[in-house]
């Protein structure tokens, strides 16, 4: 398999996420004294491809971690990295939860049950890792609430909590000097606990804090990158969708009529069939 990376200004460098076994995509910052990584990757396999590229490239290997939430496949590399790392309080108490656990297809099947994970992750965890999963959680280092600045020297990264549906934890990173927001999963509908689903309203607060950065580049860390022009496109449809939710609620029918009419379409597009469904079960749930 050919990994993808690329250059985001002159100080960021990511590798592109790859979606056979659900690896996010990896960030180094690299600062004058120190660089950054942010999140830590699925598995050591994961996380040796990037510190290949970095030592090809001559670049400085990472000095600190910062993670955007504990999800599995953003901090099951930890242990290769072996790194300080930053982190969210609510992201600190979920990998102490999960420290100790063997992985194992007892285990896996009781997380699924418990829906601490999803059948999803649990079939790309085995897939990752085959059948000798030998993990290891490392609890970060360094703990905050709302949001913590790094200057590594020449460029500055802000870790700043989002919270949302996909994980309470979320953060965006956002690298000033370069104007690159790393939005990590905090976009995305909640993937464990039940159902997926969205909160129209969270949606939009959460669109309405990315759009506020005005950045130069917006990372979502299982897609590509993308410019403002480009971003604020490629969710135009979903942010009408979620302003239509708002105003009329689980009125299915009129949600989907709005929606045509502003499209100026005589048939629901498929493509935001899902999108739909999710904000539906998100009205549900509130």
């Amino acid at each position: 398999m050919e990994h993808k990376f690329q250059e985001l200004g002159n100080r960021v460098l990511i590798m592109h996420a790859e979606h056979d076994t659900d690896r996010p995509i990896l960030a180094a910052v690299i600062g004058d004294r120190r660089t950054l990584l942010m999140d830590a990757g699925n598995s050591p396999a994961h996380a040796e491809l990037f510190r290949q590229e970095l030592t090809r490239r001559g670049l400085r290997q990472p000095d600190i971690l910062a993670l955007t939430h504990w999800h599995w496949d953003h901090t099951f590399g930890m242990a290769a990295w072996n790194l300080p790392a930053v982190a969210h309080e609510k992201t600190a108490g979920v990998l102490a939860a999960l420290a100790g656990l063997d992985w194992s297809e007892e285990c896996l099947d009781r997380l699924v049950e418990e829906e601490v994970i999803s059948n999803e992750s649990a079939a790309d965890i085995r897939k990752e890792y085959g059948e000798e999963r030998k993990i290891t959680l490392m609890e970060p280092d360094i703990l905050f609430k709302d949001s913590i600045t790094i200057d590594l020297g020449g460029i500055t990264c802000e870790l700043v909590h989002v919270g949302g549906d996909h994980s309470e934890d979320s953060c965006f990173l956002y690298v000033k000097e370069e104007r690159v927001l790393f939005l990590g999963d905090a976009l995305g509908p909640s993937v464990y606990g039940g159902p997926r689903k969205y909160s129209s309203t969270g949606f939009l607060r959460l669109l309405g804090l990315a759009y506020d950065y005005k950045a130069a580049w917006y990372v979502e860390s299982h897609s590509v990158p993308m410019n403002e022009e480009e971003f604020r496109a490629d969710l135009s449809s979903w942010e009408r969708l979620a302003r239509i939710v708002d105003v009329f609620g689980q009125d299915r029918e009129r949600v989907m009529l709005e929606m045509k009419t502003y499209l100026k379409v005589d048939e629901f597009p498929k493509e935001l069939t899902q999108g739909l469904e999710y904000f539906m079960a998100g009205m549900k749930s509130s």
